[in-house]
């Protein structure tokens, strides 16, 4: 029977065979030998590691050089390697809690190696305040360490076991060391402290102060009413509401806020300390003023009568409270509120407060305990109208003579340095008229056209223009204008060619017998400055059949035995100078003999916008009235056209 040896360890990744050589023997026969081959293979083994399980000792603080059980992969039957000391470790009582300070768990220099799953540990002992958790971890108590000056010893006996059931067990022994930290303390077990009655709340008291780490403070009496609360980092001690004539009596704990066993308590008396609450009483209570910007420094806006209910009034000091720019504006003399420098309506600061200053005047009663009241003061400051309008630089325009009606000459920009800047009213002094064609718009100063231009007789034209400053003084009558000289200057605009209209007509006549017939009066209007216009037939007229008489056009000959239709072109010019611009008209006239039925209008015209001519037949059934009434029609048409040109053009002027 081959046995295993006491106390021997495989490892299979070391020697994973040994040969073991075998002699046997009987009485009286050779001795026989032969070879027996026992392989090592990998399996479950569960073991300990020496620190973990014998007197080896181990020191740290806050788990400083853990060590723990190791189990290394081999082979054989489980077995149990436990001795009766295990592992020490000595920590400091001032350790937080819940602190760790030994680990049974897998190192990479030894430790706990279990294949197939996590470890399961347990705690023999259950009297110990020390914890152990689920992945092998020791810990201080919850409530840490007492602060005790000898040395406490705890012993924990832990066994861990795998999912197979090995198991192997251990001990590990805590020393807890005194702590070396200083304790907390209060300098003065007791102090009194005395406060005014008019203490605001929230405002601060007392400040205690403890030595010792990690310093927090407490009250832990009286807790109702709570009339004072307490900053728990600094000790700053402060009322929760307006102090009254009353005593309290405050006990204030501090202690380590990592290890809360370690405390010092305070008593401290607080004793409200009654005053005269009577503040000096001052007419008048409110000040409001309104002052103009001319206001000269060191003029006084409003004297204080304040009295002191102490009959002290001598003693009374004044001060002003107040936005930097009120300050800066106005300064106390006394009683007596003054002001200091002068007071610009026309500035954006101004504007920007919106003309009015607010200030406190501070009265303060002197003694122990100062008493003050307060009287506020508004100050408005209103405009003064200072400056008169300033014309503009250069204010020469050019307009083109055949500006048409409303056109923009220019704009007069006026100004005026008075808040608000340049608000002036524009007029044109002696109105409008032929010699004054022009209107100027009272806002903006915009200077139009309204009339004719008279190129003939007038070059330029003088205009004097008044400006007018509104909304600069507090007095709306109170204001200042200043006549300014404009002038406007007229463009000549080149020769150009005249208009017709329309440029296309379709005439119908009806030959007679006897002398020329009129046929149409060509309507043509050149530029101002040209001679009169010029008419000449330039196409059409081959046979003569028709005469051009200034701008009236005839017809001639009546020897026409059908209607027949003629296509004229009139050219129509202005200057002859060269190179000459001329216009063409085309008429598109029906001549139809007597005989033959004609339209019941004898002149109809049509005008295109187009240069291209166009003719339009159109036959209907028509009655044929007599010569003398085709000629009064057309006479009247032509007199009803003339007096409708007549009137668009006087309403176009206006």
């Amino acid at each position: 029977q081959v046995t295993l040896r006491a106390g021997a360890e495989l490892d299979a990744h070391r020697v994973n065979q040994y040969t073991l050589t075998l002699r046997a023997a009987c009485p009286g026969e050779e001795e026989v030998e032969e070879r027996l081959f026992v392989q090592v293979t990998a399996g479950h083994v569960l073991r300990c590691d020496a620190p973990f399980t014998s007197m080896g000792r181990r020191q740290g603080v806050g788990g400083a050089g853990w060590r723990g059980p190791r189990v290394p992969a081999g082979t054989g039957v489980p077995r149990l390697c436990c001795a009766a000391g295990g592992d020490v470790v000595r920590v400091s009582a001032d350790v937080a809690p819940r602190t760790p300070l030994y680990v049974v768990l897998p190192q990479p220099l030894g430790g706990l190696t279990v294949s197939g799953g996590c470890p399961e540990f347990r705690l023999r002992n259950q009297d110990t305040p020390l914890m152990l958790t689920h992945r092998g971890l020791v810990l201080a108590p919850a409530g840490g360490f007492n602060p005790s000056k000898d040395t406490q010893i705890f012993r924990l006996e832990i066994e861990v076991m795998d999912r197979h059931g090995h198991n192997c067990s251990g001990a590990v022994t805590v020393e807890v060391l005194p702590s070396q930290r200083p304790s907390v303390t209060f300098r003065e077990p007791q102090w009194a402290v005395t406060v005014p009655e008019d203490t605001s709340p929230l405002e601060v008291v007392t400040q205690v102060h403890a030595s010792g780490d990690n310093v927090r403070y407490a009250i832990l009496a009286p807790t109702v009413p709570m009339l004072f609360t307490i900053d728990e980092v600094t000790g700053e001690i402060r009322s929760t509401r307006r102090l009254e004539v009353a005593h309290a009596r405050l006990l204030v704990r501090a202690y380590n806020t990592l290890h809360p066993a370690d405390h010092a308590t305070a008593m401290i008396n607080i004793t409200v300390q009654g005053m005269d609450r009577q503040a000096p009483s001052c007419v008048p209570a409110i000040s409001v003023s309104q002052v103009p910007e001319t206001v000269s420094p060191g003029t006084t806006l409003v004297t204080l009568k304040c009295t002191d209910p102490t009959g002290a009034e001598d003693c009374l000091h004044y001060g002003l409270e107040g936005p930097p720019a009120s300050l800066s504006r106005f300064r106390m003399e006394g009683p007596r509120l003054q002001v200091n420098t002068t007071l610009d309506y026309d500035s954006e600061a101004m504007a920007a407060v919106g003309f009015q200053f607010t200030a406190t005047i501070m009265v303060t009663a002197g003694g122990q305990s100062p008493r003050s009241t307060r009287v506020p003061v508004l100050v408005t400051v209103t405009p003064v109208n200072e400056f008169t309008p300033a014309c503009p630089n250069g204010a020469d325009f050019t307009v083109l003579e055949t500006a048409a009606f409303g056109s923009t000459v220019g704009r007069v920009a006026g100004s005026d340095r008075d808040y608000p800047p340049d608000s002036l009213e524009y007029s044109l002094e002696g109105g409008t008229g032929p010699t004054q064609p022009f209107s100027i718009d009272t806002c903006t100063g915009d200077i139009r056209v309204v009339g004719p231009l008279d190129s003939q007789r007038y070059k330029r034209y003088r205009l004097t223009v008044r400006l007018t400053d509104t909304r600069n003084d507090l007095d709306p009558a109170k204001r200042w204008s200043r006549l300014c000289d404009v002038v406007v200057r007229l463009q000549a605009v080149p020769n150009q060619a005249p208009v017709c209209t329309p440029e296309v007509q379709e005439l119908w006549i009806t030959a007679r017998l006897g002398s020329r017939q009129p046929v149409t009066r060509l309507a043509c209007q050149g530029s101002p400055d040209s001679a009169a216009l010029a008419y000449a037939i330039a196409g059409g007229n081959e046979d003569g059949r028709f005469w051009l008489e200034g701008n009236t056009l005839f017809y001639l000959l009546n020897d026409l035995a059908e209607p027949r239709t003629f296509v004229l072109l009139v050219e129509v010019w202005g200057n002859p100078s060269a190179p000459r611009r001329s216009t063409v008209v085309a008429l598109v006239v029906h001549v139809t003999p007597q005989t033959t039925p004609v339209p019941p209008s004898t002149t109809t015209q049509h005008t295109t916008l187009q240069k291209e001519l166009l003719v339009i037949t159109r036959t209907e059934a028509a009655w044929l009235p007599p010569a003398w009434f085709v000629t009064v029609l057309t006479v009247s048409s032509a007199l009803l056209l003339a007096a409708l040109g007549c009137v668009a053009r006087s309403l176009l002027c206006r």
